[in-house]
């Protein structure tokens, strides 16, 4: 089962142009730094990259940002980060604002297979241009499509080596969500376990959603 444990240089065979990459973090917290260096180094380009925000210049995704390998975004906020807001002014970025709570079910609802998901969030205002709206019970609602990427990269606390993954705190966020919204996702472990020393309680992703693992320590 150790084969889930790939090395770095592995990682390259995972990411391509033009690609689409799912984040975990909040700010930065609970995002897979070695992984983003990896993905930077790659020199792949013209991503576009779905998250909650982008975090700050030097952190989280934000290098992909400065560095210009990113085409668009899909987020929540972009307020941390001038690098984006100055990118997005310039049309250098494609940038798609999405609130919290919308984009996480989006993603989720692309996790489970689901058409969508129907939010009284956006009705009346600039988020609702372009979007289908229904009327049930004389309510409003838009219609969200759900959200699939190529790639997810996740940050967990532990892991065994079978993939079931644990996050500590605040930093679990959206890495759960996102680990069921992609065709291939890599977690970014800080401590390896054998199998079976995670109780299965506390296993908040299970390992059938990993394909594969980085040590953090390598």
């Amino acid at each position: 089962m150790k084969k889930k444990l790939i090395s770095s240089d592995k990682v390259n065979n995972y990411l391509k142009d033009g690609m689409s990459i799912m984040f975990g973090g909040f700010m930065g917290c609970g995002t897979p730094e070695k992984l983003v260096k990896l993905i930077l180094d790659s020199g792949i380009k013209d991503l576009t990259i779905i998250g909650n925000d982008t975090a700050f210049v030097d952190t989280g995704v934000g290098p992909l940002i400065t560095n210009n390998r990113v085409k668009k975004l899909i987020a929540s906020h972009i307020g941390t980060n001038p690098e984006t807001g100055k990118k997005m002014i310039a049309g250098e970025i494609e940038v798609e604002l999405v609130p919290q709570g919308t984009l996480a079910e989006r993603i989720r609802c692309g996790g489970a297979g689901l058409g969508g998901v129907l939010t009284p969030t956006g009705v009346g205002t600039i988020v609702e241009e372009g979007k289908e709206v229904l009327t049930i019970n004389g309510v409003k609602y838009l219609l969200e499509l759900p959200i699939y990427a190529d790639l997810a990269v996740v940050q967990a606390f532990k892991a065994d080596y079978s993939g079931n993954l644990v996050y500590q705190y605040a930093a679990r966020n959206f890495n759960p969500l996102i680990a069921t919204a992609a065709k291939t996702v890599i977690a970014q472990v800080d401590h390896l376990v054998e199998i079976g020393q995670i109780d299965a309680d506390a296993v908040m992703t299970p390992a059938a959603l990993v394909d594969f693992i980085v040590s953090s320590k390598e």
